[in-house]
């Protein structure tokens, strides 16, 4: 392939974000040539994995073109803040792989250019103080079929507007009396720009700023400001800004403002059998449908992450999802996808039997403890080995045995012989059950010479199971976590997505058998129980004389199988 080739290929691989930056640079519309991004959110909750689309990109735009991403916590709306979200955020985006370094800033870091702004704004009689309510305005604003009319203030005195926003300012009007409003276009096609409001008063305690401001910068005016402060090169927003754009390059061209950042809007990540919503999220939580903001079911950071997620996973499947300009669902399976994936590699296989069934193995010395070595992970031969117990007595999987075996059953049954992992062949001799018939309990032999899986005589088996050793095994809860909802699209059929909640989105196991290295696994610690799924450690419950496990994602892909045996 020839040069000229190989550029086409790079070129046509290129996001359209990459486009226009690279366009930029080339014609110098960067100043010092330095790309400046930034993350915007506001403190009213925690992040979710919507977020992190647009985390990915603007720190990942700036790390590949050397420039930089500010994060800027929008924090102009007090009476939803607080500082526990303040501080979450900065974590989320920590444990993500992103580092803002120095460029830590708030809104309310411009609080008093904001103000003066606005007052050189009345001075120059583009913008007046308004008396009519919120819901006298929205029917000033008109429809999107017939323009809006000109609130009766809009051609107050500019003496007198700068007198009311001075006593707005100093507290001396109630809440819902005046607000300040650009004087624009009354007729103009897109409602954003027919005398947007600029300020409101609000008496509420600010995280930052106590009380000091009683009036608070709406989104519109305080977001391109900010992103013009702050020398913004790319201001780079989810689709639903896009008909704000004239009202951000409105801003942003205030006389005042030296420099001119431009906005631009990619697709939201919306995922199937996810609610994407701060709003409807606090109400799951408030409902008490979920344990709180950090539930493993939340699509949250916190929860994804205590669920067992890997930073690497997560920034794989933005990366795969792309960035576009067209809404689009994207399928969960995707998600669990890039989790598995990435697991593979990283998590640290173990055994741990989750529905044990007592296997006795008459013919195995009684007071014997073998240990056998086990890789970590056939992925990785580095991570190395670890020695696990063997004795007379121990725990397989009670779907590994059945009585009488169905056709292609290879477990255990009786007269049939297995191996198990790391161990020896057994054969089943008996079964014992209690009073109502119950099978409680698995008489085997076991073939001593069978140890690692080859005999002197080389057969082979079919079946393998899993296995821990009663006397050493640890007793622990495991929580078996599968989708919040029922539905792609929550709510979609009766207009209430509370009505497809999963009433099976988490089963818990409370006397699971798991061999005994796993006393010292800690959150943080990826895991796979082998042939059941990926777990990690929860980072809240989880004690070293209570363990307590959750379920990533499980081995394969159930979900698919049981949607399409519910349809057919």
């Amino acid at each position: 392939m020839e040069a000229k080739d190989l550029e086409k290929k790079e070129e046509r691989s290129l996001n359209f974000l990459e486009r226009i930056i690279e366009d930029d640079l080339a014609n110098g519309r960067v100043p010092n040539n330095t790309i400046v991004t930034r993350f915007p959110p506001e403190p009213n909750g925690y992040l979710h994995i919507g977020h992190i689309k647009s985390i990915c990109i603007n720190f990942g735009l700036a790390e590949k073109y050397g420039g930089r991403c500010h994060l800027r916590l929008d924090d102009t709306n007090p009476e939803k803040e607080e500082l526990e979200y303040i501080e979450a955020i900065q974590h989320d985006i920590t444990w993500l792989g992103f580092d803002w370094g120095d460029y830590l800033y708030h809104a309310s870091d411009y609080y008093g250019q904001f103000y003066d702004i606005a007052v050189n704004l009345i001075k120059d009689g583009k913008a007046y103080i308004d008396s009519l309510s919120a819901e006298q305005i929205r029917e000033y604003r008109g429809t999107l079929t017939t323009p809006g009319k000109n609130s009766p203030d809009r051609d107050r005195p500019i003496a007198e507007n700068l007198r009311l926003f001075e006593e707005m300012r100093a507290g001396k009007h109630a809440e819902g009396t005046y607000v300040l409003r650009a004087k624009l276009d009354m007729a103009s096609p897109n409602l954003n720009m027919r005398d947007p409001t600029l300020y409101r008063i609000k008496f509420a305690h600010h995280p930052r700023t106590g009380d000091v401001w009683c009036i608070y910068p709406m989104y519109d005016y305080s977001h391109p400001i900010s992103d013009a402060i702050e020398g913004i090169t790319h201001s780079i927003c989810t689709l639903e800004f896009e008909d704000h754009r004239p009202a951000y390059d409105w801003a942003t061209s205030i006389d005042g403002i030296d420099h001119t950042p431009r906005q631009y809007e990619f697709a939201r990540l919306n995922i199937s059998y996810m609610l994407m919503s701060k709003r409807r999220l606090l109400n799951l939580v408030k409902l008490g449908v979920v344990s709180g903001w950090n539930d493993p079911r939340m699509p949250t950071i916190t929860g994804i992450r205590r669920r067992g997620y890997s930073p690497e996973s997560l920034r794989d499947f933005v990366d795969r999802v792309g960035v576009a300009k067209v809404e689009s669902l994207v399928d969960y399976n995707l998600l669990e996808f890039c989790a598995r994936e990435d697991l593979n590699k990283r998590a640290k296989r173990v055994m741990a039997v989750l529905d044990p069934l007592k296997v006795v193995i008459i013919n195995y010395p009684q007071d014997k403890t073998e240990w056998f070595d086990a890789d970590n992970n056939p992925e990785d031969p580095e991570a190395g080995t670890r020695s696990i117990p063997f004795s007379g007595e121990i725990f397989i999987e009670r779907e590994d045995f059945m009585e009488v075996p169905i056709k292609g059953y290879h477990r255990l049954y009786p007269g049939n012989e297995i191996r198990l992992k790391h161990a020896y062949y057994i054969t089943c001799t008996d079964v014992l059950k209690d009073d109502e018939g119950n099978i409680t309990e698995v008489h085997c032999t076991y073939d001593p010479e069978s140890q690692g899986g080859t005999t002197p005589d080389r057969r082979r088996v079919r079946g393998t199971s899993h296995w821990v050793s009663a006397k050493h095994a640890i007793t622990a809860e495991v929580r078996l976590y599968d989708k919040l909802f029922l539905a792609e699209i929550p709510g979609e059929a009766t207009g209430d997505y509370l009505d497809d909640i999963n009433p099976d989105s988490l089963v818990t196991l409370d006397n699971c058998k798991l061999e005994p290295s796993l006393q010292e696994a800690k959150p943080g610690e990826y895991l796979q129980f082998i042939r059941t799924g990926y777990f990690m450690a929860d980072a809240i419950d989880h004690k070293t004389s209570q363990p307590v496990f959750n379920r990533t994602v499980s081995l394969r892909d159930s979900w698919s199988k049981k949607v399409k045996k519910q349809n057919l």
